[in-house]
């Protein structure tokens, strides 16, 4: 929850209190009500009827989090909803709502499957047909983006790759055939673009030395769910990276290194101006303005910590690999410029 959403942002919300359905150490709150997220599996329907047989909340809200199943039909049975049902002996149920989430959203624009090639097959025979299972995980996985989306889109593919093509036409299968019913959305005057690429057209790109702010901290310390490990002094110390609520890394995720030492430098001045705005306290107006202003002047101090010792950590993976040279050499081969005489020198060295 907390690489999502910061208890701030939960609290606007008037969202007092976060916990696990398993915890059976919670006190019963009657004048609350309880939104309740949960994956349609076997156990967690068993405990959300317990919960429900006892219910500690006035009301609940039921959100179901699961994938498409495979034969492309909603995630909870209807046997787990008569469960429910039987359960709900106090009617606290007011509404079950159904989520796709065959993917992981990252950023606001950007989302990942989890889908690492290997383990998982990828390709079936040739290189330019599919894997079975995985073609079906990429076109669940897709569905459910538009679905989430609420959009139908025209789905347009790469005419030269064949996987690009087979996995266009399955989603498009999916809309116009298996799912119709679903994606019956208001039509717009412009629709929405579907685009499918084939990656490996472009196969250099990948293997060079990244020079952007998101991707050096992916590429050198790497990145799981929002968060990094950063390695100090004091030990390891884990880090929240969200362009939701960090305003430094939403404006600098795609600057390039030599850019960020300026833009930390001005987000430090600007700390600074805040703090020696602080800093004078003469009447009780300035010590009111000051307690209102404390929680979002710790934020921006904590913030600017973590940037600056980010930065300072990314600085020296940089000179103790010597990237600078290696990402010259990548840049020679890569654009064929000499190249044969620039790979002699770097191996006389």
């Amino acid at each position: 929850m907390s690489a999502a959403y910061t208890q701030s942002a939960l609290l606007e919300q008037e969202v007092y209190l976060t916990d696990k359905l398993a915890n059976a150490r919670r006190e019963r709150m009657p004048h609350l009500t309880c939104i309740v997220f949960v994956r349609p599996s076997a156990a967690s329907i068993h405990a959300l009827c317990e919960e429900l047989q006892h219910p500690r909340y006035s009301a609940y809200w039921l959100c179901t989090c699961a994938p498409l199943t495979p034969d492309f039909s909603h995630a909870v049975s209807k046997a787990h909803i008569e469960q429910l049902a039987e359960a709900d002996q106090h009617q606290a149920v007011q509404a079950v709502q159904e989520f796709f989430a065959d993917y992981v959203p990252v950023t606001s624009s950007h989302f990942s499957l989890h889908y690492a090639v290997p383990p998982h097959a990828l390709w079936g025979h040739t290189t330019s047909t599919w894997d079975a299972d995985a073609l079906d995980v990429h076109t669940r996985a897709l569905t459910s983006v538009l679905l989430s989306l609420k959009k139908k889109p025209v789905v347009r593919y790469e005419r030269m790759s064949g996987l690009a093509k087979t996995l266009a036409h399955d989603v498009v299968h999916q809309m116009d055939t298996a799912l119709a019913p679903l994606f019956d959305f208001r039509r717009t005057d412009v629709p929405p673009l579907l685009l499918i690429l084939d990656r490996r057209n472009d196969p250099v790109t990948p293997l060079l030395t990244q020079w952007t702010y998101q991707a050096m901290v992916h590429e050198l310390l790497g990145i799981d769910n929002g968060r990094t490990t950063m390695h100090t002094e004091q030990g390891a110390q884990d880090i929240v990276l969200s362009v939701d609520h960090d305003p430094f890394f939403a404006a600098n995720l795609y600057d390039n290194f030599g850019d960020l030492g300026a833009s930390i430098k001005e987000y430090v001045v600007q700390f600074q101006a805040r703090s020696a705005s602080n800093a004078t306290i003469e009447t009780v107006q300035d010590m009111k303005r000051f307690v209102d202003a404390y929680p979002e002047f710790q934020r921006l101090r904590g913030n600017v910590s973590k940037h600056v010792a980010l930065l300072g950590e990314l600085s020296a993976l940089v000179d103790a690999r010597r990237l600078l040279t290696v990402s010259e050499l990548e840049q020679s081969l890569a654009t064929r410029e000499s190249h044969a005489s620039d790979l002699k020198v770097r191996l006389a060295h």
